[in-house]
């Protein structure tokens, strides 16, 4: 561990970048060469669902390598414009007429880009508040102004609920990359990969329980597969994790356990009601592929991210005292 921290920032991230892509080429390698023709054929969607997300890893991955390389100007807008997609798929999903049009305008191409502007500058006072103080009370105002109150407040809610979740919660994620910690500036690329990692391993440590102990789950109408018993395994999974990955943050390692269990722990619950906006909007499954409403499944695999990376951000800001 010494001589890691003995190298330069840029040779332990470009180490962090090989051994993220080495694991990935190990993987994939697996992948191709193995043979699926014996299973049945829910093994074989299961291992097809795999095949999806291991590509979207991959495109994740490189993603974060760019952004890196060119820089945190570039970063901003490579998550602003994941924002942008993850938001129009939302909107994809929901009910909303023609007086919404002005906010959806406001939300898409002022809102959205103040947010991360607010993020890339560091500016912590305005960026926490701008969206859920500010923003939370305009949409109302100019959806008003439409004079059409049929269902109002749940067009407004809707809208709220998607600014709040695709932009707010997706702009920590660069802030998170761009903030000074105590001894640790200018490595934010290490908490963001924490911070997906663990998120990633609460995931499949949940589902993995989940199907293991088969227990009734909380809210059968929205998840088969959710249980407070799997949830706990995946936070404690993603714990464990967090805390032997304790080497590559500011945190020693009994706050990084806790900080683990945290990012884990919300990264679940975000996809539990990412599951319940689906049912609600009467999509089982993206697939990868395009739906009859447009969406392509993006929201799908950030909605973790978005509601675990506020929380953690704001976990590690309190810690430091920033």
């Amino acid at each position: 561990m010494g001589a890691l921290r003995d190298l330069s920032i840029s040779q332990q991230i470009g180490l962090l970048f090989l051994a993220l892509f080495g694991v990935l080429a190990l993987v994939t390698v697996v992948e191709v060469t193995r043979t699926i023709k014996d299973l049945t054929p829910e093994r074989q969607e299961l291992h097809e669902q795999f095949k999806r997300d291991l590509r979207a890893v991959w495109w994740g991955a490189v993603l974060f390598w760019i952004s890196w390389v060119l820089g945190a100007f570039v970063a901003t807008l490579l998550f602003g414009f994941v924002s942008f997609v993850a938001f129009r798929e939302f909107i994809t999903l929901t009910q909303t007429r023609r007086a919404d049009h002005r906010s959806l305008l406001l939300a898409f191409f002022f809102v959205l880009p103040f947010q991360f502007v607010l993020a890339g500058s560091q500016r912590l006072d305005l960026f926490t508040v701008f969206i859920p103080v500010y923003v939370f009370f305009a949409i109302p105002v100019i959806s008003a102004f439409g004079n059409d109150p049929q269902r109002f407040l749940e067009r407004t809610s809707k809208i709220q609920w998607g600014i709040m979740v695709c932009m707010y919660g997706m702009s920590h994620a660069p802030a998170l990359l761009l903030l000074n910690l105590p001894k640790f500036a200018d490595r934010g690329a290490f908490m963001v990969f924490y911070l997906v990692v663990v998120v990633a391993t609460a995931q499949i440590a949940q589902e993995v329980a989940s199907r293991w102990l088969r227990r009734r789950p909380v809210a059968r109408a929205i998840s088969r597969s959710f249980s407070w018993r799997a949830w706990a395994i995946g936070a404690g999974v993603a714990a464990f994790v967090g805390a032997l990955l304790y080497w590559a943050t500011p945190f020693k390692p009994i706050p990084a356990l806790v900080m683990g269990f945290i990012a884990g722990g919300t990264g679940t619950l975000g996809e539990f009601v990412m599951k319940a906006l689906k049912r609600d909007a009467g999509v089982r499954s993206w697939g990868g592929k395009a739906s009859v409403t447009g969406a392509v499944g993006l929201l799908d695999r950030v909605a973790p991210l978005c509601f675990s990376a506020p929380v953690f951000f704001h976990a590690v800001r309190w810690y430091f005292g920033i």
